[in-house]
This record gives C-alpha cells, sequence and structure tokens, in this order.
C-alpha cells in the first residue's frame, strides 16, 4: 500500500525528492508503516484541497521521519514565524540582564516619545509587547510598516483604547519595538545578535531578515529559513530550550515563551470584540472562535501560540508553522502560501496525530 501511494504521488508530480540540511544534516530516521501511509494520505488530501504547501518535515524522539518538499528547498519567507526568533532574542537580553519584563517602552525610547505621554502609554512593559497585550484595540502595523519614519514613534502614538495587560490584540509593530529593544540594548541588529547564541549552536547559516528604514529587522515578520533550520529550532524549543546535548536557550525563558500566558485570539480582532461575539450564538462567527475548535483561542506566551492536543506553536502567515508535541516527542514545520490556516492545521492533527 505504501509503495503504490508514493508511486502514484510521484507520477502526480505531488511528491518531490526530499532535500536534506547542507551543513551536518538532521538525523533520518525510518517512519513506521503508518506513518508512511498517513504521510502519503496526508498529501493527497493537501492535494486534494488545492493547499499550495511548499514543504513539510515530521520529526519524532530527534529523527527526521517523513519530509516533502513541492519546491526547491531554498530560505522561505516566514512571515510571523520571525517573532519567535526575536523572543528568543529579548530572552538572551534578559539572561544577560539587559533587559527586563518590566523595562517601560518610554524609558527605553526616550528619543521617539510622542508630543503628549499618557499615563497609560507610560504602563506599557516589555512584557505586555510580548504578550500582545499593549493596550492598542487594532494592530497599527500595516499603517505604519510602508512609512519612512519613526516606528518606534509611531506605535506610540497609536491609539490606546484599553488599559496595558487587559486586553489580547495581535500587534505585530509591537514585536518590531522588541527588536529594536535589542538593537538600543547590545548595540547589534537582532540577527546578529543571534548569531553566537542561537544561529551556530543550531547550526543554521546566518540567515536574511529585512529590515524598517531605521535599519532595524523588523522582528515581527521579515525572517527567512530552510525547512531544516525550523525543525532545528523546533527540536531546541522540545528539548526545553537544548540542542544535542548543549542548552542553547535558556530553559526558563522556553518555559515560559511557550506557556499560555495570556487568553488569546485570533488576528484582526482583539479579545473584547471575540467575546462580544462569543455572546451571542446567532452571531455568524461564532463557532468560527470556538476554544474547542480553534488553535488560535488556547493561549499566547511570549511570541508562541499554544495549540490543542497540548501543542505549541510559532505561527506565520500563509501557513508557516514550527508544531512541538512534547507528549508525542515531536515537531512539524511547514512552510506554504495558503490562506486557510485552520484547515492546514487540522489536516496535520487528523493524520498525523494518530500515529505519532
Amino acid at each position: 500500500m505504501k509503495h503504490f501511494l508514493l508511486s502514484a504521488l510521484l507520477a502526480a508530480g505531488l511528491l518531490a525528492a526530499s532535500c536534506t540540511h547542507p551543513n551536518d544534516p538532521l538525523p533520518r530516521g525510518e517512519a513506521s508503516p503508518a506513518m508512511e501511509e498517513a504521510f502519503a494520505s496526508y498529501l493527497q488530501a493537501v492535494a486534494d484541497s488545492s493547499e499550495e504547501l511548499h514543504s513539510i518535515m515530521v520529526l519524532q524522539h530527534g529523527k527526521v521521519l517523513e519530509e516533502h518538499f513541492a519546491v526547491p528547498d531554498t530560505a522561505h519567507i516566514l512571515n510571523s514565524v520571525s517573532k519567535t526568533f526575536t523572543s528568543t532574542a529579548v530572552g538572551f537580553a534578559i539572561a544577560e540582564g539587559l533587559l527586563s519584563l518590566d523595562d517601560r517602552v518610554v524609558d527605553l525610547f526616550p528619543e521617539s516619545l510622542p508630543d503628549q505621554v499618557s499615563d497609560t502609554l507610560g504602563r506599557i512593559t516589555l512584557r505586555h509587547l510580548l504578550t500582545m497585550n499593549s493596550g492598542h484595540g487594532t494592530d497599527p502595523t500595516y499603517a505604519v510598516r510602508s512609512g519612512e519614519g519613526d516606528w518606534v514613534k509611531a506605535f506610540m502614538e497609536w491609539p490606546l483604547e484599553y488599559e496595558p495587560g487587559t486586553c489580547y490584540c495581535y500587534n505585530s509593530l509591537g514585536t518590531y519595538v522588541l527588536s529594536a529593544a535589542v538593537q538600543k540594548v547590545t548595540g547589534q541588529k537582532v540577527v546578529d545578535y543571534l548569531e553566537s547564541r542561537l544561529w551556530q549552536p543550531l547550526g543554521i547559516e546566518k540567515p536574511f531578515w529585512q529590515e524598517s528604514p531605521a535599519g532595524i529587522n523588523t522582528g515581527g515578520w521579515g525572517l527567512y529559513l530552510h525547512t531544516e533550520d525550523l525543525a532545528r529550532m523546533g527540536l531546541c524549543l522540545l528539548d526545553g530550550g537544548r540542542f544535542r546535548g548543549k542548552q542553547v536557550i535558556p530553559a526558563d525563558w522556553v518555559r515560559e515563551m511557550s506557556a499560555a500566558q495570556v487568553p488569546s485570539v485570533g488576528a484582526g480582532v482583539n479579545e473584547r470584540q471575540v467575546a462580544e461575539i462569543r455572546q451571542d450564538p446567532s452571531n455568524p462567527f461564532y463557532d468560527y472562535f470556538d476554544p474547542e475548535k480553534s488553535d488560535w483561542q488556547q493561549g499566547y506566551g511570549y511570541q508562541m501560540w499554544r495549540c490543542r492536543h497540548d501543542a505549541f506553536r510559532a505561527d506565520g502567515a500563509n501557513g508557516q508553522y514550527i508544531l512541538v508535541l512534547p507528549e508525542q516527542d515531536a515537531v512539524i514545520v511547514t512552510t506554504a502560501h495558503i490562506q486557510n490556516m485552520r484547515q492546514e492545521l487540522n489536516l496535520i492533527w487528523d493524520y498525523f496525530l494518530p500515529v505519532l
């Protein structure tokens, strides 16, 4: 059965040759017959759904069991998966005594203060940025990122509708401010600061990361990595910050960034809006925000999402994922250009959970 399904997929052009990391690739393991069949069935389901999956890698017990590349294995845009790497940089800076969770944004950037500094603005801390609880009711990113001005100042000028720490609202520009904070206290762009601390220990070639007009890595987006690079990060997070027996990311930070620090909702709405929707069963979006069905309603850590099935993930628009499944000792990573990310996750849960 396995060979028939794989042969059919190859003949249909749905299965490309696997790719390995050019430098010291991760070990490959032998998948069980059940996993092989599930993987082939999953790829067929992806094809049937017309999803534009670019790559997927399934790892368990530290080894790659299955992998598929529908496009050449080049460095892929990660969109908001970038946020998890920015959070990791913040964790290093905190461990080195350069930052703290309670640092106030207004203190870190006195040169970017708006003309009027409200008491509410003065209460925003790095913790609020990490947990998407800055007090904004809408995400200012798209209104600001095309501009040539001071993006940190634009963040602080955006209207605050809530007390910091009381309302989850996805905010990519807040992650940019985290990147700016790391650069401010270290004198290095995040991509350079991570070179000796993360890229080299994980065996990842220093990547490209987009910058703002001010020469600051964009933080919340713009990082490019290979599929196996994502797998390496996933294995490190799965093992509490360790990779190949060595502590890379502080263990306490991994625990905190992957834990449910605050309630969460999907991008484009805030926590208060979703609460109103959930009070009205006749609302057409009522089921869309059902916590039992949504991987965006399971809680948020420090630039990482909790998932159903006691998993957690780095999550980027159009289907970029690092899924960490502690109960299964497994990691699943994807790159894609998929609009229905909910369906993408559901297919992964449906086909892989039963055989891991």
